[in-house]
């Protein structure tokens, strides 16, 4: 599926699209150093446009033929760390809507800090893509229960064409994680290092974090432990000389950048970088919910173990119904609900199939959403044990 990234930063969103298989045809990243970081990883062209020029973007994005357009509009202007107005940059977040209402891909991910869903400009956005006719889920995601070691979230906007509200929130949040991942989860013992210190905004945030819990969010700013700090009554240990404070290679690891990417530009750049750039894990992870959408993928691989752990089918029975399971979801997208058998025995593909076989089909799917309550109600279980 070809895909677009605006307002692409160094990669992050890209990287973990391409690796679910998306063909990235193009990225569109005006800050020079960052355009310049994006040529160093990726071979596909990076186009240096200012996209608040929508007619001048939209000209060179219609050459790319994107199926897809993904991308983050500058969050600066609602994200925590500012002075949560919105300003300039946040016209871009219109320059982005014109951009997907005017070339009508097939579908697009927005994503931005958790904030921004209550912005004026989304609200506008917004509007705009219903007006388009896309269906939207929009999702507020917790990094560290998508693979990424950090306490980071993001709001996620999915449109696709054709389609109802909340059409991809139940493949979103049936695959999040039970727990939230720490750094030791992610790194094993191979940072180094038990505790280390990361700067706060200011000296009434803890600033000193174990590996044993996930990292804060990753900001566009790092220091060392200043000689006036004063120490917080949650630190996860005592202030000493030896208490390490994260460098900006460590930065880019929680991230979960690659140990091959290659950073350029002054300190300051790379730490700007790797604090707006999407955590590539958190990226991949909104790309395979993407793909389970557009390709009707069903979640195989545990309704197969949910089979196994649950059933005492043979392993030849359980791979039947796993097969069968795709087949029914081929002829009509799977959704979980009390109406999907219902509505599955009234498609023409169904009908036309042998007696036999439509039971076989009924089987499996009833077995599918015996798996899909079981996984949301074990979900609720977690939940209010963590209560």
């Amino acid at each position: 599926m070809r895909a677009v990234d605006l307002f692409s930063g160094c990669g992050g969103l890209s990287l973990g699209f391409q690796r679910q298989g998306f063909d990235i045809v193009g990225a569109f990243e005006l800050w020079n150093v960052a355009a310049q970081c994006y040529r160093e990883n990726f071979s596909h062209p990076v186009y240096e446009i200012d996209l608040s020029d929508t007619k001048k973007a939209i000209d060179k994005i219609r050459n790319l033929e994107p199926d897809i357009i993904i991308g983050g509009p500058p969050c600066q202007d609602f994200s925590h760390a500012g002075k949560r107005i919105e300003a300039n940059r946040a016209i871009l977040t219109d320059s982005y809507a014109a951009i997907v209402c005017t070339l009508k891909p097939r579908c697009f991910i927005m994503e931005n800090v958790d904030r921004a869903q209550k912005s004026n400009a989304y609200m506008s956005a917004r509007k705009a893509f219903k007006e388009t006719g896309y269906g939207l889920t929009e999702i507020v995601l917790d990094a560290s229960l998508c693979g990424v070691p950090q306490k980071r979230k993001r709001f996620i906007c999915f449109g696709m064409l054709e389609q109802e509200d909340d059409f991809a929130k139940e493949a979103f949040k049936s695959r999040l994680a039970n727990k939230h991942m720490t750094l030791r989860d992610y790194f094993g013992d191979t940072l180094g290092f038990e505790y280390y210190y990361r700067h706060p905004r200011n000296y009434n945030r803890r600033g000193v974090f174990s590996i044993d819990e996930p990292a804060p969010t990753m900001r566009g700013v790092n220091r060392p432990v200043p000689k006036g700090y004063p120490g917080h009554p949650k630190d996860a240990c005592a202030v000493t000389e030896k208490l390490h404070a994260l460098t900006t290679i460590d930065r880019a690891k929680i991230q979960t950048f690659p140990d091959d990417f290659k950073w350029i530009g002054t300190k300051t750049d790379m730490e700007q970088m790797i604090g707006n750039a999407v955590p590539v894990n958190l990226a991949s992870y909104v790309a395979a919910t993407v793909n389970i959408v557009l390709e009707g993928k069903i979640d195989s691989k545990e309704f197969k173990l949910w089979l196994n752990n649950n059933t005492e089918y043979s392993p030849a029975v359980i791979g039947d119904n796993v097969s069968r399971m795709k087949r029914a979801d081929s002829i009509l997208e799977w959704s979980n609900d009390d109406t999907y058998l219902f509505y599955l025995e009234k498609e023409s593909s169904f009908i036309e199939l042998s007696v036999s076989v439509r039971s076989q089909l009924r089987k499996a799917v009833k077995l599918y959403s015996e798996y899909a309550k079981a996984l949301i109600e074990s979900k609720g279980d977690v939940e209010c044990k963590a209560l």
